[in-house]
């Protein structure tokens, strides 16, 4: 309410306040997206007021945004040097260059833009990300030159207080710094931008719970998975915290739609087929919209042992409730460990499903015949409401 009042008293004070003072005054309330106009619609339902989106390709969200009240951060895609692209090649730098200021004249005026997000993570994979940063600065600048009514935004990791104090003093074309920020790391970040010096207003531009590359392992390498119910609870209170932080201008939940990234549920807020879940259930409260009828409740998940032989059977169980006491239904199925793993959300190949002799499965508990083929698996458990809201978890395994 601080941060409403003090926009409204800019207003009185200084009549007509530009897009740009008001893209940076205001808290951006809204999520990460990719999916389709029927996913935007539910978004907007929930009340969010910002969509980040990614590339160029995306300019559809852009008419489909105002059709629906929301404001749009509208990706502008850098190439990363990891992918290929040569920053010492004059005519490439050049030419994407070329595009992306062709794309921001077509787009400018449209009144859904709310900024421009110039790249995003370009610097994973670099020794140095120094120079790169200088020249998404350098875009940036390029950028304000065409489009002085919305604000540029540059998005990096959140890869530690090195990092940071090299972006203090970097980029000065840039208005406001995107950070992709996950798990506890949330809860400390405004100290560790006072402590490097960082004055710049932020927006989390990806807020996620805990990522593949930070959880827990199994002996083998596979990595723990949160379950909904987990995931929301660090949405919850993750949000309520940033929401009194002042040079935090907003926090963009990672991924308003669905995606494979180690796992098929790992960072989706929503499943495949647009199903809500408790994650999607408490952006909508932290938003002001708080729904009647929540997603599944999951108290407990567990399986027999980590490993086992070849042929042996297996059991494993879930312990959940729908908000009514209404009886649940529970999809059980077993897929191959991820293989296709890559850095910085690159499109991964889904792992196999994998063809199983179930013995028993109900809404609770499933029995079934262990692969004969040794290997990493995983055992994904979708338990559904009468409503067809959904939680998630998953157990890795391994057959010796």
């Amino acid at each position: 309410m601080r941060h409403l009042l003090t926009f409204f008293f800019a207003v009185l004070v200084l009549g007509a306040v530009t897009p740009q003072a008001a893209a940076t005054a205001t808290k951006w309330q809204g999520a990460a997206f990719e999916g389709d106009r029927a996913s935007l619609a539910r978004l907007a339902a929930a009340g969010a007021k910002v969509v980040r989106v990614y590339r160029q390709s995306d300019a559809w969200v852009l008419d489909e945004a105002q059709r629906l009240g929301i404001k749009v951060l509208m990706g502008l895609w850098v190439e990363h040097p990891r992918h290929g692209f040569d920053y010492t090649d004059a005519k490439a730098v050049q030419a994407q260059e070329a595009a992306l200021l062709e794309f921001v004249a077509r787009h400018r005026t449209h009144p859904a833009l709310l900024a421009w997000g110039v790249g995003n993570e370009i610097e994973t994979g670099a020794a140095d990300p120094l120079p790169l940063w200088r020249e998404v600065d350098r875009l940036a600048g390029r950028i304000k030159q065409l489009d002085t009514a919305h604000p540029t935004v540059m998005v990096v990791a959140d890869t530690g207080m090195d990092a940071f104090r090299t972006l203090a003093g970097c980029c000065p074309n840039v208005d406001l710094l995107g950070i992709n920020v996950y798990a506890g790391a949330v809860f400390d970040l405004p100290q560790r931008l006072r402590d490097a010096g960082i004055t710049k207003p932020v927006v989390i531009a990806e807020l996620g719970p805990l990522g593949q590359w930070q959880a827990g392992r199994k002996p083998w390498g596979a990595p723990v998975e949160l379950t909904s119910t987990e995931k929301a609870r660090f949405f919850t209170e993750a949000l309520a915290f940033l929401k009194d932080q002042p040079q935090i201008r907003g926090a963009l939940p990672f991924l308003w739609g669905a995606k494979q990234e180690q796992t098929a549920t790992w960072h989706g807020l929503l499943l495949a087929d647009g199903s809500a879940t408790a994650m999607s259930d408490a952006l909508a409260a932290a938003w002001g919209r708080p729904v009647a009828a929540p997603a599944p409740l999951v108290r407990g998940i567990g399986i027999g042992a980590d490993e086992f032989a070849a042929g042996a059977e297996i059991s494993a169980g879930i312990d959940a409730a729908a908000h009514d006491g209404t009886p649940l239904t529970t999809e059980w199925a077993v897929f191959a460990e991820a293989t296709d793993l890559r850095k910085g959300g690159d499109a991964e190949a889904p792992p196999a499903r994998i063809d199983v002799r179930v013995l028993h499965a109900d809404a609770a508990t499933m029995r079934f015949v262990a692969p004969a083929q040794p290997g990493a698996y995983r055992l994904f458990i979708t338990t559904r409401d009468r409503g067809g809201k959904a939680a998630t978890a998953n157990l890795p395994f391994r057959v010796r």
